[in-house]
Formats: C-alpha cells, sequence, structure tokens
C-alpha cells in the first residue's frame, strides 16, 4: 500500500505557524512596552520640566525678558528634547522591524521547505499515465517558487524603506532641532 501524500498530519505546520504569531506577538508586545515606558518617562519629565518653566517665568517682570527667555532657552530644549524622544522611539522601532523581518523570513523559508517537500512526495506517487498532469504540475510548482523568492525580495525591500525613511525623519528632526540646514 502506497503512502497517499494529501492524508498529511496539518498539526506540524499548525504549530510553526502558532509559533511565528506567538513570537510577531511578543515582538510587538515588547514594542509597545518599551513605547508606553519612553512616553512615561517623557511625560514625568515634561511636567517636571514645565513646573520649572512656570516658576522662572513668574519670576521675570519684564514682558521682553519673558519672550526672549521662551524663544532662547523653552523652544530650543524642547526642540532637543522632541529629537531624543523621537531617537528612542526609532530605536524601538527599527529593533522590532528587524525582529519581525527575521519571524516572516523563517517562516517563509519553513512553508517553501513544507512546500517543496508536499510537491515531491505528491509526484513521486502520482499514478502510471500522469506523467503529463506531473509534468504540468512541475511546471507550475516552479513557476510558484519564483513567485515565493519575488515574496522574498518584495518583503526584504520593504523592510529596508522601512528603515532608511525612519532614519530619514530621525536625521530631519535631528538637524531641525540643532538649527542645521541639510545640504
Amino acid at each position: 500500500m502506497s503512502k497517499n501524500p494529501f492524508e498529511l498530519n496539518g498539526m506540524p505546520g499548525q504549530e510553526k505557524v502558532m509559533q511565528a504569531t506567538k513570537d510577531a506577538s511578543a515582538v510587538a508586545m515588547e514594542s509597545a512596552q518599551a513605547i508606553n515606558l519612553i512616553n512615561q518617562q517623557a511625560a514625568q519629565e515634561l511636567a517636571t520640566r514645565i513646573q520649572k518653566r512656570v516658576a522662572e517665568l513668574m519670576k521675570t517682570q519684564d514682558p521682553k525678558s519673558a519672550f526672549d527667555y521662551v524663544h532662547a532657552e523653552v523652544l530650543q530644549d524642547a526642540a532637543k528634547e522632541v529629537t531624543a524622544y523621537q531617537q528612542k522611539l526609532m530605536k524601538v522601532l527599527n529593533q522590532s522591524n528587524k525582529e519581525l523581518a527575521e519571524i516572516a523570513e523563517s517562516m517563509i523559508e519553513e512553508s517553501k521547505v513544507d512546500l517543496i517537500h508536499f510537491v515531491n512526495d505528491a509526484t513521486n506517487n502520482a499514478p502510471m499515465g500522469s506523467e503529463a498532469y506531473v509534468s504540468v504540475f512541475k511546471t507550475s510548482f516552479n513557476t510558484a517558487l519564483q513567485n515565493f523568492e519575488l515574496i522574498r525580495a518584495a518583503m526584504a525591500d520593504s523592510f529596508s524603506n522601512f528603515e532608511k525613511s525612519v532614519e530619514n525623519v530621525t536625521n530631519l528632526a535631528s538637524s531641525q532641532a540643532t538649527g542645521k540646514k541639510k545640504s
């Protein structure tokens, strides 16, 4: 009695998908927790700075000196603090992005291996006289593998473009905070 390739136990594949989903969820949760911590720290620091700045402004008698103080110190400090905040967020997002890309790459590779194994089993156990169908099936399968590689390349490009966008935003924010113009 020959082995029927269509009676595959789906559990190992489902376990892989479940594990990948858990891993991706863990990365998202860690990222959200890190961002939450950054936001809490930023809110605490902001509250402390506001109290300090208001106390300093209350000491000023002259409206011009109050304006000069706000313009010279408060706004420049705020720009630096926003840049530091953005850099912390971008670091967390970059790390999460890399981890998610690794998970996706792993899932694609495992799916590809499972699919190759399935097709080889199915075509090796094909009944006599079905050579033409097997040939068409293998040709279609090879096309699907090529599409797999295109998807993988597109995914890698997408993650790379995201990282470049994050870097550009960070660089732009840094240059604006320091008052330098991009050349």
